[in-house]
């Protein structure tokens, strides 16, 4: 089973994308982890992609595509796979799209996430990191997980410890900027997503239930 993996920072992309690898035993794939490894190990396509990324800009999708490609066609992903982080955008969802009819490498299901703007920048802002443990999940925003209080401050809800907040989460231009990209349907991610559904099977799920509702519904839709 192949399948791409949408949604905003703060819909639990991540969370899902580790209980579908966990239920159908495929690798999750994150294409972030892509780039570390090919530059690490100093392939071509690892070199040509740090020359960009020092100069502080884009790798272009030439690069990007054949290292993604390479790593699917790895003994791993015989049994399938799942992507998360890329496409990006329309011009990236169509050139991926090409690349895998090329290689005879079918996309079963692409998953998306559901959420609003709204929502998803609160759920990012309102995260909460334990300082004893940070497999802890504290939210102030979603009340499955919302931190305990202790003489009028919020408390870790598992061991009550003490919590912090991490700087880019409370960075609320750079939230903006990824969302807009994100929730641009004519050239952003929405419009990839908008893309795939007229060509393969999109399976749509609403993230404002907890992770446990939610995962429920993405399984049974997965079949």
């Amino acid at each position: 089973m192949n399948i791409l993996i949408f949604g905003p920072n703060g819909s639990g992309k991540g969370t899902q994308g580790a209980i579908v690898q966990k239920k159908y035993n495929v690798p999750h794939i994150e294409t972030g982890v892509i780039f570390r490894e090919n530059i690490s190990k100093g392939t071509d396509l690892g070199t040509k992609a740090k020359e960009f990324i020092n100069k502080g800009e884009l790798v272009p999708d030439d690069i990007t595509i054949p290292m993604i490609l390479n790593r699917l066609k790895e003994d791993d992903c015989k049994e399938g796979w799942l992507l998360d982080g890329f496409p990006r955008n329309l011009a990236q969802a169509e050139a991926m799209y090409e690349a895998l009819q090329k290689e005879n490498m079918p996309l079963d299901y692409v998953i998306e996430i559901e959420l609003d703007r709204d929502t998803s920048k609160k759920r990012i802002m309102g995260r909460r990191l334990c300082v004893n443990d940070n497999n802890h999940p504290n939210n102030i925003y979603i009340d499955a997980i919302k931190p305990a209080e202790k003489d009028g401050e919020f408390v870790c809800r598992v061991c009550g410890g003490a919590l912090t907040t991490r700087s880019d989460d409370q960075d609320e231009a750079a939230i903006d900027k990824r969302h807009g990209i994100y929730y641009d349907t004519e050239t952003g991610t929405m419009a990839g997503v908008n893309y795939f559904k007229e060509r393969v099977t999109v399976i749509g799920v609403d993230g404002l239930p907890g992770v446990k509702e939610v995962s429920e519904d993405l399984l049974k839709k997965l079949g």
